[in-house]
């Protein structure tokens, strides 16, 4: 009679092992990158209503706001989520703050800034990364460009 084998040999499970560990190997450095795109995502949702309140405030008085209070909105300590410490109003620029463990070593920073068309009230908002000369300064390295959202980019 002939014996039924029962089970893997040796070199298959090596094999499924080697492939497992391939596929992690390529997959983890892209999830890695998905997951700060998406801390970045949320500091620019977090800005949102801020960005609400700024172009209200200049559509009614003409002149940026120079604080959170003076545009409306709560206290850059506040306004925070689980990768964004702080969101501040700094005339045309709202800046947001990325917590330190989120990207650790660096705190980075975002920000969008508004400009006028010269059509009454229509603000337009950039991105901004806090590069060199960046509105309303503050130290931070830039966001590397795979880690910003399609619009910042």
């Amino acid at each position: 009679m002939k014996s039924m084998q029962k089970g893997f040999t040796l070199i298959e499970l090596m094999i499924v092992v080697a492939i497992i560990g391939i596929l992690a190997m390529v997959a983890l450095p892209a999830y890695q990158d998905y997951t700060k795109r998406a801390r970045v995502t949320e500091a620019l949702n977090l800005m949102g209503g801020a960005k609400a309140a700024v172009t209200e405030f200049y559509a009614n008085y003409g002149h940026w706001p120079s604080t959170n209070q003076s545009a409306g909105v709560a206290q850059a300590g506040s306004i925070r989520g689980n990768s964004v410490k702080s969101v501040t109003v700094l005339g045309k620029t709202i800046q947001a703050e990325m917590n330190t463990s989120a990207f650790d070593p660096s705190p980075y920073k975002i920000g969008m800034v508004g400009s006028s068309s010269g059509i009454a009230g229509s603000v337009f908002w950039s991105c901004k990364t806090s590069e060199p000369g960046y509105p309303g300064g503050g130290a931070g390295a830039e966001i590397p460009p795979k880690w910003r959202p399609a619009e910042c980019r």
